[in-house]
């Protein structure tokens, strides 16, 4: 599948795998492929590359280390620079998002529309692009998103939380979002989707890599349901220092982060402590205090560094706030209607307006598009601030004063 890498014939054609490409966004699309060559040559959160990308295009990157050319930049010497051509050599970037594609999904980078702006707080270390495996935008579904993480290996009463928890979340229309690890990831994107909810999963490996293994069933469904995310590229494996790196992502991905059960040393309290340092809502649950998975948890609280929260509603009024600050302002329309896309629109013109709203499979017969599809768009035009979740119904929102 891989191939060596020629010399380009035309400076248009500095990034390897890059056809030729004509019209208005020819320039965006060689940004694209240069950026899906960055993610093989380096891991996440690479500050070094970073700072690069924040002074030159991505193409004028992936040039100058393929030609060997060592630039005055902070932190990139010749040692870096050969690891990063010794990658280089077996990229093909076209195959990677032909690879993407054919799974149903897309590599989207800074300046798309579906790109979340908050990643940007990530600073040097901001992700270069993300893999995305779903049908749902992923700005949309994070303006109004929270992570609830934990240990691994959980209690009954941790499982027991951070399902209720997140189903709670699910109900009120809030997107949730972990790791689909085994234990507490597991549980709060299973808690989400046993409600028709939305969950978002950012992974440790490729999109493509269902890891672990005995959550195949679960990682196809939130692709299904949800989202699935990762910096890395198709076929990529986790390792611990990457399971570390992700976290960041979904500290700075959501609104506010929930730890329900974490030991001393549990690899949760980094998700934690990466959203208190980004100024995110941090919470925790606590737990029975003869409990060792909860001691981190209960450490983190005392210290400050957490508020505690027993459900949802708790959960909501804290991260509400910032919530409403992030989000569309509501003075008016939020989006006019016009410039919804025509499934989006469809969708929110099958949505009655009355106060007990609609099933989604009400709302599906109404429209004409599959349950799944639906569910996708109601979670986004609640982002947007359209229409909300009522139960089981949804429902349009009344605004004061009749608009």
């Amino acid at each position: 599948m891989s191939r060596t890498l020629n010399p380009p014939q035309h400076p248009a054609e500095g990034v390897p795998g890059g056809e030729s490409v004509s019209g208005a966004d020819a320039g965006r699309e060689t940004e694209r492929r240069a950026r899906a060559v960055l993610t093989r040559l380096t891991e996440p959160g690479d500050a070094v590359v970073g700072r690069w990308l924040s002074e030159l295009p991505a193409v004028d990157v992936v040039r100058t280390i393929r030609d060997g050319t060592v630039p005055d930049h902070p932190g990139l010497d010749a040692s870096r620079l050969a690891a990063y051509r010794a990658r280089l050599v077996d990229v093909d970037p076209a195959a990677d998002l032909e690879r993407v594609r054919t799974a149903g999904g897309r590599f989207i980078i800074p300046g798309d529309t579906e790109w979340p702006s908050q990643l940007d707080d990530l600073g040097d270390g901001r992700p270069i692009g993300l893999w995305v495996l779903g049908t749902g935008s992923l700005r949309l579904l994070a303006l109004r998103s929270v992570a609830v993480v934990g240990a691994r290996a959980c209690t009954a009463y941790g499982a027991h939380v951070a399902g209720e928890l997140s189903a709670q979340l699910a109900e009120r229309g809030w997107v949730v979002a972990s790791g689909a690890a085994y234990g507490i990831d597991a549980c709060a994107h299973r808690g989400a989707l046993a409600v028709g909810g939305m969950t978002i999963g950012v992974l440790a490996c490729g999109v493509d890599v269902a890891y672990p293994r005995g959550n195949t069933e679960l990682i196809r469904r939130i692709a299904g349901q949800g989202l699935l995310v990762s910096e890395l590229p198709p076929g990529e494996h986790p390792t611990r220092f990457r399971f570390v790196l992700r976290n960041r992502v979904i500290a700075a991905l959501t609104r506010g982060t929930v730890v329900v059960e974490a030991a001393l040393r549990s690899g949760a309290l980094s998700t934690a402590r990466r959203a208190r340092d980004l100024n995110r809502h941090t919470m925790g649950v606590a737990g029975p205090v003869t409990s060792g998975l909860s001691a981190g948890v209960h450490a983190l609280i005392r210290s400050g560094g957490a508020g505690l929260v027993t459900d949802a509603a708790e959960v909501v009024e804290l991260i509400g706030a910032i919530g409403d600050d992030l989000a569309p302002q509501r003075s008016g329309p939020v989006l006019p209607r016009d410039l919804l896309e025509p499934a989006v629109a469809r969708v929110l013109e099958a949505v009655p307006a009355t106060a007990d709203g609609a099933p989604v499979e009400r709302l599906a017969r109404q429209s004409g598009l599959p349950p799944d599809e639906v569910l996708h768009r109601l979670y986004e035009l609640g982002s947007l601030g359209f229409v909300e979740r009522y139960g089981a119904h949804w429902r349009l929102v009344r605004r004061r004063g009749g608009g």
